[in-house]
């Protein structure tokens, strides 16, 4: 008997999607900032097992789309609800009740696909608010599996993986048995340098941000990479780039370290700023991008 299966993991911004995601899968595929909405696209991670193969899929954080871009993200969300075999629904001990995800809710209960909440964060409160937190999504979410848990401190992971387990269905492995992600590496790569403009920039800055690979040249010893940063308007090209080019020398600097950790090999990075007005309202630079295409 073989098992396969897409679980998709859901849940409101910053409670631990992508964390949760990268333990389950054990490779670091979703980047992981302090920051809200991280996450834009849906991103496979594949487990593999001799008698099973779970796909999982991060998923942008729930939200009331302020702009066309996050209405192309909450498509991706809406659609992990629809075509997942088992949804994995993330909270955490701290995140206040929202509105906002009251219809995704609505939708998982009405729906019949297995449902696994997970209570994320737990370190971070005491026995008596987990046990209310656990009254409650039994509550709201009567046929689901509740499961406590810390993604940060790999608390309860494994618990988590037999639970994804005995819900899967049967069937054969929806990809090779030795792929890790439907990614590619210039994905990876323009996802790494995202994630350095997320650590190293405030304010409005990271999310007028989208990169583009130019070109990913792959030599035996080393891969040459030019991307350029888009921002949606002039004057944030010069905050990007920083005084004599020096804050855009360091997310160059870190991220060519991450993505040569990540491949295992020597990177040459070089990096561009230019402006694309207002792309986050605009549908042909959006699909440019990758964002229509689910």
């Amino acid at each position: 008997m073989h098992k396969s299966g897409f679980v998709n993991i859901i849940g409101n911004p910053n409670v631990g999607k992508s964390t949760l995601m990268n333990a389950l899968v054990g490779e670091k595929l979703s980047i992981i900032t302090s920051k809200a909405q991280t996450t834009r696209h849906r991103i496979m991670g594949i487990v593999n097992g001799d008698d099973f193969q779970i796909v999982y899929s991060d998923t942008p954080g729930i939200l009331k789309p302020a702009y066309k871009l996050q209405e192309s993200m909450m498509k991706f969300v809406r659609g992990a609800v629809s075509d997942a075999d088992v949804v994995l629904y993330v909270t955490d001990t701290v995140e206040e009740q929202s509105e906002r995800n009251a219809d995704i809710i609505d939708k998982i209960a009405l729906g019949t696909v297995p449902t696994i909440v997970v209570i994320n964060k737990i370190d971070l409160t005491n026995q008596a608010k987990l046990e209310a937190l656990v009254a409650s999504w039994h509550e709201r979410l009567p046929e689901a599996l509740i499961i406590p848990a810390s993604a940060k401190e790999q608390f309860n992971i494994e618990a988590i993986f037999s639970a994804i387990l005995d819900k899967l269905p049967e069937g054969e492995p929806y990809y090779p048995k030795d792929t890790l992600t439907d990614k590619t590496l210039r994905f990876f790569a323009s996802e790494i340098i995202r994630e350095k403009i997320l650590l190293n920039y405030d304010k409005e800055i990271p999310y007028c941000c989208e990169i583009e690979i130019d070109s990913y040249k792959e030599e035996p010893t080393i891969d040459r990479i030019s991307a350029t940063i888009y921002v949606a308007r002039n004057s944030q090209k010069g905050i990007v780039i920083g005084h004599k080019g020096e804050r855009l020398k360091k997310v160059g600097q870190q991220a060519r370290t991450d993505i040569e950790a990540f491949l295992g090999k020597r990177v040459f990075l070089q990096l561009f700023v230019k402006v694309n007005d207002d792309w986050r309202n605009n549908d042909r630079q959006l699909s440019r991008f990758g964002y229509n295409d689910n």
